[in-house]
């Protein structure tokens, strides 16, 4: 079975994709797991530039067929942001959501809408740069005026979707199979079981 790395320290991002990877004839690792000490800069204004450069580093450190991703909460109050920079809008101190909340406090458009791009890195065997693909998912909704659930992390307390439940209340399943991470996944899936192939 091939190895896929999940180019992420992230151990919600972490545990969320080896959910939405169970499918794949892989084995998921980690970079923890292989020791892999990387620290990516990403400094572009778009998902899909900082992804690109996540799995283009940890493909080249490790040989391995790699997934990255870069994802964000786009709020309508905050003119689209936070968008690409919502993990350094945050602190994360436990008290995102909630933060997130209070930013929006006696906004009329509360819309909001999770973004993530993945880049899949593909190593050469020649050693020259992997090759990237990529592949995007969407989700809309708002901001709720508290925080809701237990499930998820991040965002997920305060982000509501239509049916007036934040993807924190959604089982598990359920929001793998509708969120924006979710998505893009399934975007890839396709793609990935080609790769995956023996040689």
């Amino acid at each position: 079975m091939r190895r896929l790395l999940v180019a992420t320290t992230n151990p919600g991002k972490q545990r969320e994709f080896r959910r939405l990877l169970a499918h794949l004839p892989a084995d998921v690792v980690t970079p923890d797991e292989l020791g892999l000490g990387l620290d990516v800069e990403e400094p572009y204004d778009t998902y899909a530039e900082n992804a690109t450069v996540k799995a283009d580093a940890y493909a080249r450190a490790s040989g391995l067929l790699t997934l990255a991703d870069d994802s964000g909460l786009e709020v309508a109050a905050l003119g689209g942001g936070p968008g690409v920079r919502t993990g350094r809008w945050g602190q994360r101190d436990g008290r995102d959501a909630d933060r997130m909340v209070e930013a929006v406090a006696g906004a009329e458009d509360r819309g909001a809408r999770m973004v993530c791009v993945l880049a899949v890195g593909i190593p050469s065997e020649d050693g020259s740069a992997p090759g990237i693909e990529l592949f995007d998912g969407v989700i809309d909704g708002s901001i709720a005026r508290q925080r809701r659930g237990t499930g998820g992390f991040g965002y997920d307390p305060v982000f509501e979707l239509p049916s007036g439940q934040t993807t924190a209340e959604l089982q598990e399943a359920e929001k793998d199979r509708i969120s924006h991470r979710g998505r893009a996944v399934a975007a890839a899936t396709h793609r990935l079981m080609e790769l995956l192939q023996p040689a």
